[in-house]
């Protein structure tokens, strides 16, 4: 759980399932992003359409461990794992939740008979640069933000 402090629950959808019967990794980092964005806008005071700062993504990765197919529920892990005076760098997870079906396998039960839950499947990163909106030149992360990671106990591999 220290790993990553911040869970926000992901629901796979009947089309991220790909070819060849799993979820794309396309959608690994569409929900990181979606994760990532939702905390900021709900947790850490962000508007995107406010006029006030925002964050670019500069970089991003995304290392797969295990499969999941539909209609798997997922979790994404976050965390900080770089602050730096103008960008963030997010530790992120892609785990199971509670309840999951691992991909071909038994409901709630890993492939050693385990029960399958927060295992991680994907681990990555997004890089972050907060930037004014009307310049797109770099400004410092918001009192706000640092506020709020350091408030949910994001900064711990910062």
């Amino acid at each position: 759980m220290t790993d990553y402090p911040v869970r926000i629950p992901f629901e796979t959808r009947w089309r991220d399932n790909d070819q060849y019967g799993h979820v794309n990794n396309v959608v690994y980092y569409e929900a990181m992003d979606t994760a990532v964005n939702a905390w900021m806008i709900r947790h850490a005071g962000l508007d995107p359409a406010g006029g006030g700062p925002i964050a670019l993504v500069v970089a991003s990765n995304c290392r797969y461990l295990a499969p999941a197919s539909f209609p798997e529920p997922l979790e994404v892990g976050v965390s900080v794992g770089r602050l730096g005076t103008t960008s963030v760098t997010w530790a992120l997870g892609i785990l199971r939740a509670a309840g999951g079906v691992p991909h071909g396998a038994v409901p709630g039960v890993s492939s050693d008979g385990s029960d399958a839950s927060g295992e991680t499947i994907a681990t990555g990163e997004f890089v972050h640069v907060f930037v004014d909106a009307a310049t797109r030149r770099p400004v410092p992360v918001p009192a706000g933000v640092r506020e709020a990671f350091a408030a949910y106990g994001m900064l711990d591999r910062a």
